[in-house]
């Protein structure tokens, strides 16, 4: 089998099947995962369709009115939030378009919304990846971005509800001022970065053009509203430029902040990081950047440019997999059903410290190897490799090795993996490989 079969399934996807032929041609295998229709995972165990923002809120609301549950109690949202989570899980071990996966993943993780926000943000992050993120993986990214910061998600996560005009009308009589978090992290996180070299001043200049815009949480209608009472009055100066007041201002601001060159060159950055190397080579982030330029941030073209550039294939196994695509690829290998693993992958979200939608901080899961190769966590890793390969000790590990790995597995691992004491010592020698940890 043809290396770059291997390497397509690995650097680009989630780790190879048994069940899934490898392609014979790698580059027409991962354009059509972004030609065909996004298909979103299934409908939580128990649940006739995926939950709605509504449903979510509705559930905070019940539990706020009838007190939180003490232990050993019933808590429905953290029920919602584990079924949720276990059926994107699942469909990640499932699936046979992991490329689209791993786009989804990345924007997610670009714009990180964290349970660790607690009630009622947790409440609707299964919403926010199939409505704000999931659709826009092939779109432009302007679009992605107008989703996200209009999605009651992102809005609670990051306190625009508490942004208030100081000289709106509700902000004179109330009292209240500005909230810049939603600002400074687009700003920072999601469009610019820090290196375009913006102000404080225009963090909350953006701040005061974004006022009014919240979510309504407690009653019917719920999702995300513009509230004029706490809009800030009077002109606005962004990027020395002059924004008008009203809700259509943010959306122009938002979309030349898409298509800002600075923008282009943190994007491109960061997807070279990602599906590349640690130390992106210069010459495909220029790459990048140009086609993000080119298309008016068609983030397809960006997806059907990144296997086309020649570093995407000059080291294989030169990123690590960070632990949630570490557990993903190892059940993959085995074969294993997605609804048979999804709570096991759920735990070792915790075991191995990348719990599912709970990063800790607004700028998401680290992506190089430094953030993940502590003492502690290769223990972590290695106990989990062999706690993992006691559930799949009736398989031939080389044969797991083979699907896995195939000619990218090392002549010192493939003789560590065969001259293993057992199956499940042979599996765990694989799990535990510095081939099988990267991608």
């Amino acid at each position: 089998m043809d290396r770059r079969a291997h390497q397509a399934a690995i650097r680009f996807g989630l780790g190879p099947r048994p069940d899934q032929p490898l392609p014979d041609d790698p580059i027409a295998w991962l354009d059509a995962q972004l030609d065909a229709p996004d298909r979103p995972p299934p409908p939580p165990q128990g649940m006739e369709r995926p939950p709605e923002i509504a449903d979510g809120y509705r559930i905070w609301r019940e539990l706020d009115a009838a007190g939180q549950p003490g232990p050993g109690q019933r808590n429905p949202i953290e029920e919602n939030f584990q079924a949720e989570a276990r059926a994107a899980l699942a469909w990640r071990i499932d699936t046979d378009a992991p490329y689209r996966e791993r786009l989804v993943e990345f924007w997610a993780n670009h714009f990180t919304v964290s349970k660790r926000a607690g009630y009622p943000v947790s409440t609707v992050l299964g919403p926010y990846l199939r409505q704000a993120i999931r659709p826009h993986v092939t779109g432009r990214f302007a679009e992605m971005l107008l989703a996200v910061e209009r999605h009651p998600a992102m809005l609670g996560y990051l306190d625009q509800n508490a942004s208030v005009g100081p000289n709106s009308a509700w902000g004179r009589r109330s009292g209240r001022g500005l909230n810049e978090n939603l600002a400074r992290e687009i700003l920072e996180l999601h469009t610019l970065s820090p290196a375009a070299g913006y102000s404080q001043q225009d963090v909350t200049e953006f701040a005061r053009l974004l006022t009014g815009w919240g979510y309504e949480r407690n009653r019917e209608p719920f999702g995300t509203l513009f509230r004029a009472a706490n809009h800030e009055p009077g002109e606005k100066r962004l990027l020395g430029r002059a924004w008008p007041e009203g809700p259509e201002a943010s959306e122009a601001a938002l979309r030349f902040l898409a298509d800002h060159p600075a923008t282009h060159r943190h994007l491109a950055l960061k997807l070279v990081r990602h599906f590349v190397a640690d130390d992106p080579p210069a010459e495909a982030v220029a790459r990048i950047e140009s086609v993000l330029r080119d298309t008016d941030g068609d983030l397809k073209a960006v997806a059907r440019a990144l296997p086309r550039l020649d570093s995407a294939w000059a080291a294989p196994l030169s990123k690590l997999r960070a632990p949630q695509d570490y557990v993903t690829a190892a059940f993959r290998a085995c074969g294993a059903s997605g609804d048979a693993m999804a709570r096991p992958a759920y735990g070792a979200g915790f075991t191995l410290n990348q719990p599912w939608c709970s990063a800790p901080q607004p700028n998401g899961w680290p992506d190089t190897a430094a953030a993940w190769l502590g003492p502690e966590p290769v223990m972590q890793r290695l106990d989990w490799a062999f706690d993992t390969a006691g559930r799949f000790a009736r398989l031939d590990p080389m044969a797991v090795l083979e699907t896995a790995l195939g000619p990218l597995a090392g002549e010192e691992t493939r003789q560590a993996v065969r001259r293993a004491g057992s199956p499940r010592e042979g599996l765990a020698l694989l799990f535990a490989s510095a081939e099988f940890q990267r991608r």
